[in-house]
């Protein structure tokens, strides 16, 4: 019987066409009708029960495995996700498979998740006889915004097999940072929370050679910028943390006026539930008392965003395992601290334990100086797609004998 990684690199050219027509066709948001047929067209002939998403372009598709369970188990169910849109960046790649729509790109990588989640789909398609549960394959758009895991979640991608998924894996692709080939990962917080603010001093504007006249929003938008910094790093706990990033300040029309107004919008991220809900509080508790002291006002907006990527430390377990065992310990590097980024896989994990990697489908010899995601000269190599569609298909077979999961690393 063949292994899933030997099926994986059997396919491999007809994964690496996929990914590159996908590439050269990228599409944004929610509503990605060109991928949702591409992805169809791709699973076209295997015993799938398909279901397409009602608000958005998604594909569920279940695979029912044909080996018994154990006496008196239940069939386990797992999900492997994919996401499938683009970003609003114009590429600057020299490749013949560049993308042909101005002002899009997959700068990310998610045109290899869609075609490692389809080589899963073969992969166990062939192996339905060996596997002893059934498989929910989530292509999942608009996870670069404004969200595509929660709709999906809303519309029953957990529970199409009939039942809620047990467990859920999904990885992601980057262009830098480590060799090609090489995955990693952490238990716990992988990746923070992201939300969005927007800070708004009301003052009263007049003349700038008559400040005492007005309430000067400036200084105050100012004394608010330098507040956070402060706080961040007084009130929340060195290994809990919390970053704020004011990215715009917005005040005035000309030089000698003072503006009745000024907008300040910014990020914030952080790794817990009691951190995010902690700092919450803090913006908008100095934004209006600093603006109070000076007599104005300050009217605060917070825009949430993905909550933390929790890997479930018992699976997060169970794949970096599976991973040494088919890849070798060489190419695996443990992750030391969470990944400032966000993502919606996080909603998932929010309702079944799993685990989420990282794999490098880095291009130059030296990632360091590699371009990162999301830059437009963002370069991946797509011969890791048979190790990516490998492994998602490798932790769907092992996982479903083995409700609970009670294994561990080897020694």
């Amino acid at each position: 019987m063949s292994t899933p990684l030997e099926l994986a690199r059997a396919m491999a050219d007809e994964l690496v066409a996929l990914r590159r027509e996908l590439h050269r066709h990228p599409e944004i948001g929610l509503h990605l009708p060109r991928t949702q047929q591409r992805i169809l067209d791709a699973l076209a002939g295997l015993d799938l029960e398909i279901t397409l998403g009602r608000g958005l372009s998604s594909v569920v598709a279940v695979l029912r495995g044909r080996a018994a369970s154990p006496a008196g188990a239940q069939r386990p169910v797992v999900l492997l996700r994919g996401d499938m849109d683009a970003l609003p960046v114009h590429e600057d790649l020299p490749h013949d498979w560049v993308s042909q729509t101005p002002g899009a790109m997959h700068a990310c990588g998610h045109d290899l998740h869609v075609a490692a989640v389809v080589g899963a789909a073969r992969i166990l398609h062939t192996l339905r006889e060996d596997l002893a549960g059934d498989v929910v394959f989530m292509f999942q758009p608009a996870e670069e915004g404004p969200g595509g895991a929660e709709p999906m979640i809303d519309e029953g991608a957990l529970e199409a097999a009939g039942r809620r998924a047990d467990t859920a894996y999904a990885l992601h692709v980057i262009s830098s940072e480590h060799p090609r080939g090489v995955w990693w990962g952490r238990p716990g917080p992988e990746m923070a929370a992201s939300d969005e603010f927007t800070v708004v001093v009301r003052g009263r504007g007049g003349h700038g050679s008559a400040p005492h006249r007005t309430l000067d929003p400036i200084p105050v938008a100012c004394e608010i910028v330098l507040a956070l910094q402060a706080t961040v790093t007084r009130a929340h706990s060195i290994w809990d943390p919390v970053v704020v990033t004011v990215g715009t300040m917005r005040a005035g029309s000309a030089p000698n006026v003072i503006s009745d107004d000024a907008t300040l919008t910014g990020t914030l991220r952080s790794f817990s539930v009691a951190a995010r809900e902690q700092a919450h509080g803090e913006l908008v508790r100095v934004a209006e008392q600093i603006a109070a002291a000076h007599g104005m006002r300050a009217e605060l907006t917070l825009r949430l965003g993905y909550p933390v990527t929790v890997n479930d430390p018992a699976e997060f377990s169970f794949a970096k395992a599976t991973i040494v065992d088919l890849f070798g310990v060489h190419r695996w590097v443990d992750m030391p601290d969470p990944e400032a980024g966000a993502e919606d896989f996080s909603y998932v994990l929010q309702e079944v334990p799993g685990a989420y990697v990282f794999l490098s489908a880095c291009v130059p010899a030296d990632p360091a100086g590699a371009p990162d995601n999301h830059s437009p000269r963002a370069d991946f190599d797509d011969s890791v797609l048979p190790d990516a569609a490998a492994l998602l298909a490798e932790l769907a077979l092992r996982r479903c004998p083995t409700l609970p999961l009670v294994g561990s690393l080897p020694d």
